[in-house]
This record gives C-alpha cells, sequence and structure tokens, in this order.
C-alpha cells in the first residue's frame, strides 16, 4: 500500500513540475531572447525550484554557512547523486550561475531549450564538446557569471553519501585561472528524496542541504589543483558523513 502511495505522489509530483514549469516558461522564453535579459530567465528557474517544492510538501532547509553576494562570481561545486539535485541547487542558490552538465538535457521539451540557452552543455564523450564547454564556462566567468558543476563527473557514486572519487579537475582549474572563490555545497539527502534507480519514485520530506564558506584560490597555480581538489572533496564527504542519511 504504501508503495503505490508514493507512486501516486511521484505521478502528481512530475504533473506539478510540469505545469509550474510550462506557466513560468512562458515567460521565461522572452528573457531569453536577449542577452541582457537572461538573469531574469535565470531568476525564473529559481521560481520555478521554490514554486515547485513548496506545492509538493517537500520543504527545504539550507544552512547557509555563507550566503553568496548576488552579484558575486564564484565557482559552486557539489555531491551528485540525484536528478532532483539541480532542482535543489536552483532553488537554493540566487546567485546568477551556469550549471555545466550534460547534452542530453536537450532532448527534454522545453526544458532542454531553456538549457540550451542559459546554461553550459557538454557530451563527456566527446573530448571536443568538453573543450567548447571549458572554453564557454572561461567566457561566462570572465563576464562575471558564477558556474555550477558536479565534481564527480555525473552521477557515479555506488554508494551514497559516499562520493565518487577522484574529483575531476575543471572546476578547479577554472577557479585558480580566475583566482575565483569556491564555494563547496553538500546536499545530504536528496539520493533519499529521489534515488538513481530505474523505476523513479520521489519520496516526500525535508530536503537537507549545506553551503559551506568559500575557499580562497588568490595565490594558487594549476600545481596546487591535487590538494585543493582533496581539500573541497573532505570537506563535502565529511559533511554528508556526519550529517547525512
Amino acid at each position: 500500500m504504501q508503495a503505490f502511495f508514493i507512486l501516486l505522489y511521484t505521478i502528481w509530483a512530475f504533473l506539478c513540475f510540469v505545469v509550474v514549469f510550462t506557466v513560468i516558461f512562458t515567460v521565461q522564453f522572452v528573457f531569453l531572447q536577449n542577452e541582457t535579459w537572461k538573469p531574469l530567465a535565470h531568476r525564473c528557474s529559481w521560481l520555478i525550484a521554490n514554486i515547485f517544492f513548496v506545492v509538493v510538501g517537500m520543504p527545504l532547509s539550507v544552512r547557509y554557512e555563507f550566503k553568496p553576494q548576488k552579484r558575486g562570481c564564484y565557482v559552486f561545486v557539489a555531491n551528485h547523486f540525484s536528478y532532483l539535485d539541480i532542482v535543489v541547487v536552483s532553488a537554493v542558490i540566487k546567485n546568477y550561475f551556469a550549471f555545466v552538465g550534460k547534452s542530453d538535457v536537450k532532448n527534454i521539451p522545453l526544458l532542454g531549450y531553456m538549457f540550451a540557452k542559459l546554461h553550459v552543455q557538454v557530451n563527456r564523450a566527446d573530448p571536443d564538446s568538453r573543450s567548447k564547454s571549458l572554453q564557454k564556462s572561461f567566457e561566462l566567468l570572465e563576464g562575471g557569471r558564477s558556474i555550477m558543476l558536479y565534481p564527480e563527473g555525473g552521477i557515479k557514486a555506488k554508494n551514497p553519501p559516499q562520493m565518487f572519487e577522484p574529483f575531476k579537475d575543471g572546476a578547479f582549474l577554472m577557479a585558480i585561472k580566475y583566482q575565483l572563490p569556491i564555494v563547496p555545497i553538500s546536499q545530504l539527502n536528496n539520493h533519499k528524496r529521489l534515488a538513481d534507480k530505474r523505476q523513479i519514485r520521489l519520496i516526500p520530506g525535508k530536503v537537507r542541504v549545506v553551503v559551506h564558506e568559500p575557499i580562497s584560490t588568490i595565490g594558487l597555480s594549476q600545481d596546487d589543483i591535487p590538494a585543493l581538489r582533496e581539500q573541497v572533496f573532505k570537506i563535502i564527504q565529511d559533511t554528508l558523513n556526519a550529517e547525512g542519511e
């Protein structure tokens, strides 16, 4: 019986997301047509995510050890165990940022169009695509826009909350190149709310996130990437070990 109700809840939550996204997308679409309006399009994504969690009764519990400045430029990195992660980060971070995510999203109607216009797509199996996505990320950072990456390189962890390692270097290369702070984010229980399994089931309940203090990269060089990578990994993993579910 419980499994049946969870299935109904999953279907209902999915329909809620489709309705909320479609309604707000009608406005977001207009903002996506002009580069100077894209911050407003990004704000629409923030609105969609927050309305979704309210409507489906999944409260967000966020501990901000640091609150990013809305106009600040950062490299955000987080653990990635669930497709819910993207919606959660969209709701939690008000800063104007771009996801670096896999190009498969482009096949989803409307959502794929928004992602292609607003974020950075990468086909991880294509070296040329990886190079282009890195260059696009550099351009955005140079323009003062933050970047959000999942340094595990996708949903690869076999035993959450233990992260997949080692982290990929991209986020740390970007941060050091532009001497920008790295902001680690620990998503504590998204994998319990929406597990990465063949049968998609959304479990109602509180979503818990920690936004950590930024790590300065001023004065660091590419030689410091391994140590920086390990430092960030430890911050997130230690938090998952202590507070994850």
